[in-house]
């Protein structure tokens, strides 16, 4: 069944920010770039973004990078679903999850609700490309060329088409492109 011809209208929406060079972090999963397009009052689109989803996807390293910030979990109000390869006890609105990655997302596509945000990191977003379970792609570019560290698209054997939905560019210098799937 193609998960992404379902009825429902949920749709699965991998938004996350990457230098020009593709790098999601530079080395030692170092996201210091990102403080370079910082800019007080402007949240790229992120708040507008977040009131379309009320489910977050995302893997263990990249919840424990979240976590790691010092600050509540920001996506406490939603369900979320951390894929490890280790069963863990779910807490609060968070679940440990090692399962079939197109099964949860049928799962998640055949109830009704808001969009299903991926948010990385790239092992994950590779996977869910790869298993063709992405609808929407959107990247905020940030103008700095990191040369090395964690690539957000890896070769994945096989190929998608996409169309540009929109390209914003902003006052910092960063360029958000929003694509969805061609059928």
């Amino acid at each position: 069944m193609n998960l992404r011809l379902m009825s429902n209208d949920v749709k699965v929406v991998v938004y996350i920010a990457a230098s020009i060079d593709g790098y999601i972090a530079a080395d030692n999963d170092d996201l210091s770039f990102l403080a370079s397009v910082e800019k007080e009052g402007e949240d790229y689109g992120y708040a507008d973004f977040v009131s379309t989803i009320d489910t977050v996807i995302m893997g263990r390293k990249t919840y424990e990078k979240v976590l790691s910030f010092g600050i509540p979990y920001p996506h406490s109000e939603r369900k979320t679903y951390v894929i490890t390869r280790t069963h863990q006890e779910s807490k609060d609105s968070v679940e440990f999850y090692n399962g079939n990655l197109s099964e949860l997302v049928s799962e998640l596509k055949s109830k009704k609700g808001k969009n299903v945000f991926v948010d990385g990191g790239a092992q994950i977003v590779n996977e869910f490309l790869k298993l063709d379970l992405v609808d929407e792609i959107i990247v905020s570019y940030v103008p700095v060329v990191l040369g090395s560290g964690t690539k957000l698209f890896h070769s994945q054997g096989t190929s998608s088409k996409w169309k540009t939905k929109s390209a914003k560019q902003f006052e910092t210098g960063l360029v958000q492109i929003h694509w969805e799937r061609a059928e």
